[in-house]
């Protein structure tokens, strides 16, 4: 596909500075760029790489100049880009129809449109619901009751488990699991009595959810996952959370139960946060925290357990002095014990 400057402008709400007319057919880092190509500056940091990049155009943010270069000036050069992307590079999802090696149930309902993939090994079960646009790949299993959206996409080997809801445009990525039991279990230690998970697991539009990654069915009620929430691979999202909008989890976190997380929060990688607690909006965890209690809106925390940001990295500027501390502690015990030694002596030499 090829695309002139105006029209990437157009469809990128953008301004062009430089020759329109010319032909865009790649999207390229700044380094790899070439001729034909467009890519971006989205820090000021890398404007000298402008001299040097080869590429017929460059995405750039409003005050940005450079002579000889075709540029198309957005308000975000990285949102843009991404865009761009979109635009040069579409999914392929292969074909579209249903396959007859798919096991789907009678009582099921498919978009009858036509406008459905549904990949060999397959299965949907009885009185789900398919819509339009979903493509569903090989290895999926679709439990009783369950709803998948129009437009989503559910990679290879996907479990979605009875009466789960999945949103419109929603990824899932290989290996997700949505739905399985939450952990729970009365006498812990002793009987291990399990408790029945009959809640659903509910994905709001516009969520992705990276590979392998795990989100349990409610105890009772749901577990929900809102609109525009972002999550890596590898994450644990126990049974009744919350995630609020457009929040962001990186790999290897894990929520644990009834914990209800605000919108637009940002949880770093390998973070963890313990059950029955609830984390305001806009809040961010550094990677590794360990989130013991409530944290209210617009903070931001590290350590474990957790503590302000700027406490953190106090705490953590003084841990890399540790053994000078020590010496110097040592050493000033040894010229108190002296100090006490001789005022000993005195008090007795003058008794």
């Amino acid at each position: 596909m090829q695309k002139t400057l105006h029209e990437l402008a157009v469809l990128l709400k953008g301004k062009v500075i430089g020759d329109g007319a010319v032909i865009i057919g790649r999207v390229r880092g700044i380094e790899e760029a070439e001729k034909g190509d467009l890519t971006f500056i989205a820090n000021p940091k890398y404007l000298k790489k402008i001299k040097a990049t080869s590429a017929s155009a460059i995405l750039v943010s409003p005050g940005m100049e450079s002579l000889g270069k075709n540029l198309l000036v957005v308000d975000d050069p990285y949102v843009a880009f991404g865009r761009a992307l979109a635009l040069f590079h579409p999914e392929d999802h292969g074909f579209t129809g249903i396959s007859p090696l798919a096991v789907i149930e009678k009582s099921a309902t498919v978009a009858g449109d036509g406008n459905v993939t549904i990949y060999p090994g397959v299965y949907v079960g009885r009185h789900a619901r398919i819509e339009r646009g979903v493509v569903l790949y090989p290895g999926v299993y679709i439990g009783h009751n369950a709803v998948i959206a129009e437009d989503a996409i559910l990679y290879a080997n996907v479990s979605v488990y009875r009466r789960c809801l999945i949103g419109r445009r929603v990824i899932l990525h290989a290996g997700v699991v949505v739905g399985s039991d939450g952990f729970g279990f009365a006498r812990p230690g002793q009987e291990n009595v399990k408790i029945p998970q009959v809640g659903i697991v509910q994905i709001d539009d516009d969520v992705e959810v990276g590979a392998n990654t795990t989100i349990d069915r409610a105890a009772i009620g749901r577990t929900w996952i809102q609109r525009g929430v972002k999550i890596d691979n590898l994450v644990q999202i126990g049974h009744n959370v919350i995630i609020g909008e457009y929040s962001i989890i990186v790999s290897q976190v894990g929520i644990s139960g009834s914990t209800k997380v605000g919108k637009g929060v940002m949880l770093g990688g390998q973070s963890a946060l313990v059950g029955h607690i609830q984390i305001g909006d806009y809040v961010m965890v550094a990677a590794r925290s360990g989130v013991h209690k409530d944290i209210p809106p617009g903070q931001v925390v590290a350590g474990s357990p957790h503590k302000p940001h700027r406490d953190w990295l106090r705490t953590e500027a003084c841990i890399s002095k540790l053994p000078e501390m020590r010496h110097t502690m040592t050493a000033l015990l040894k010229r108190v014990k002296i100090l006490e030694a001789r005022l000993q002596a005195r008090d007795e030499k003058g008794d």
